[in-house]
């Protein structure tokens, strides 16, 4: 399965400041411009700043958020990842009504906590957003759920110490333009994601499964491509990237944010994480980074790929 989303207007902007020490790259290396209104590039082991554009500027984040909703389930004391979530009608109903991307649920299937992560963070499917939040907040009501869940995620941004980072939507679809965050709170948060095993494993796969039970008793197998062209191999029916060393994060597009994506990558056992918002060229410009940071000499192809609009 495969999802797509509207393309965003975006206004962009040129200029980059270097800020802190590069990890390998040769000294007479120029720093590179990017089209981001933000950018962000830091040492994944140490926090170190590596590259900075407006980086405490606050800005909606679209999908990236699903960030956030992941590590909120996976910190939850004792989460069973075996736990199964039923899929409702609300799920594909809350995505119309969003214009959401989505990684078509059948309502009444029964997911696994772990397969409705692969089906969030991989196609990045608000349904599966929904479900999460859903289920792991508290209340008697959806409505009251969602608030309690969204309620987490900013208690967890604020152990986390991201100071000018606000939720107000699990998926990034914000009903109150009260949906932001910076590019370094932004990485922050990955680099705390990251440190979990199971989100690690999916944000790095280009491709996520499922096994669900259907409402009839009989089995559906669920397979998603990973919205991240960065991880997509070249050699794809729809070709990705393929940057050597790539290991996720996460794209997000949608009005008010424009294109985002997370990026990160390890090369020779060092390991960076970047942040690009609102950026119309966002592959480019994270390539042109992991070039620079690692010293690599990693060639875009000839063609352009198409981006993934989410």
């Amino acid at each position: 399965m495969h999802v797509r989303r509207r393309a965003a207007a975006v206004s962009l902007t040129a200029g980059a400041v270097l800020a802190g020490t590069v990890l390998a790259t040769p000294a007479q290396a120029a720093t590179p411009t990017v089209t981001a209104s933000g950018a962000f590039m830091m040492n994944g082991a140490t926090g170190a700043t590596l590259f900075s554009k407006a980086a405490d500027t606050k800005r909606p984040m679209a999908s990236t958020t699903k960030i956030m909703t992941a590590l909120v389930v996976l910190s939850t004391p004792g989460v069973d990842l075996n736990r199964k979530l039923t899929v409702k009608q609300a799920y594909p109903d809350y995505v119309r009504s969003v214009s959401g991307s989505s990684a078509y649920l059948f309502v009444g299937d029964k997911l696994t906590t772990g397969g409705m992560l692969n089906a969030m963070l991989a196609p990045s499917g608000c349904d599966a957003a929904v479900a999460l939040a859903d289920a792991y907040g508290k209340g008697t009501t959806l409505t009251a759920r969602k608030a309690d869940f969204i309620a987490k995620m900013n208690a967890k941004a604020k152990a986390l110490k991201l100071t000018n980072t606000k939720f107000d939507t699990f998926d990034g679809n914000s009903p109150t333009n009260n949906n932001w965050t910076t590019p370094r709170d932004l990485a922050k948060l990955t680099q705390a994601a990251l440190k979990n095993t199971t989100f690690a494993s999916i944000v790095k796969n280009p491709y996520a499964k499922a096994t669900a039970t259907a409402s009839n008793g009989k089995t559906r197998w669920y397979t998603w491509k990973n919205s991240n062209l960065l991880i997509r191999p070249k050699t794809d029916v729809e070709p990705g990237y393929a940057f050597p060393g790539a290991i996720g994060v996460k794209t997000g597009t949608n009005t008010p944010a424009g294109k985002c994506l997370v990026f990160a990558a390890t090369r020779n056992g060092k390991t960076v994480i970047g942040v690009l918002l609102r950026d119309e060229n966002r592959y480019t410009d994270s390539i042109k980074l992991m070039n620079w940071t690692f010293g690599t000499q990693y060639k875009m192809p000839l063609k352009p790929i198409k981006d993934v609009q989410d």
